[in-house]
């Protein structure tokens, strides 16, 4: 049997706890550990089951998200966290994606783009909202005073980094370019290297920053 994705689900309006806990229910191998109201109990549920995935709202009244995402990250560095919210803005992704979110959904996502976005998740990969990557790109101008580190990649590293910003993984990426998982691996590593970077989330984040991706 293949092991289960463990997941906790924090937001503040129960409406929403249960339509989540709904969606996620449908996933045989998707396992919710503990639904929780605040910022302070997503921690303290992150503690107690180190979870590979945790849904937690963007917008929580106790404590800022950036806040919680570090505090989660401390006690359990190996949960991946997904933001979900109705906010379409820009504003928030980079400061969470800094922070350690590695995911930004909207809460009017499908149920079967929500079970992607945990699945994907719990493999390291990343998941953005393209309605927020959209807002992004409004921003980009402002942006452009940030050092262009990306110039320094190779035309291989460039489509590489191309599809991270899209959300494809290691695998789908080696399908496109005919390559093997390991090279892609390898460009990724190099990338992150040349970018300054600690992971793949930044990664597109940057790109959109930089406007390298359009949507």
């Amino acid at each position: 049997m293949t092991e289960k994705i463990t997941l906790i689900l924090a937001d503040d309006h129960a409406m929403v706890r249960k339509g989540l806990t709904a969606f996620l229910s449908t996933a045989e191998d998707i396992q919710v550990m503990a639904v929780v109201e605040s910022g302070m109990e997503a921690v303290s549920a992150a503690m107690q089951y180190a979870p590979d995935v945790v849904l937690l709202d963007l917008f929580m009244p106790d404590k800022p998200a950036v806040e919680t995402i570090r505090q989660i990250k401390k006690v359990s560095p190996r949960s991946q966290i997904i933001m979900v919210t109705s906010h379409e803005g820009d504003e928030y992704v980079v400061p969470t994606t800094q922070a350690g979110a590695i995911s930004y959904i909207l809460k009017d996502a499908t149920p079967e783009d929500l079970i992607r976005t945990v699945r994907k998740a719990a493999r390291g990969e990343s998941t953005i909202s393209s309605r927020v990557a959209k807002a992004l790109e409004k921003v980009v101008s402002l942006k452009m005073e940030d050092e262009q580190f990306h110039e320094d990649l190779t035309s291989r590293e460039m489509e590489v980094l191309h599809y991270i910003a899209e959300g494809s993984s290691n695998m789908d990426i080696a399908t496109h370019l005919n390559i093997s998982e390991k090279t892609v691996k390898s460009h990724v590593s190099n990338i992150l290297s040349k970018l300054y970077l600690t992971d793949r989330t930044k990664v597109a984040v940057y790109a959109w920053r930089q406007g390298l991706v359009k949507k």
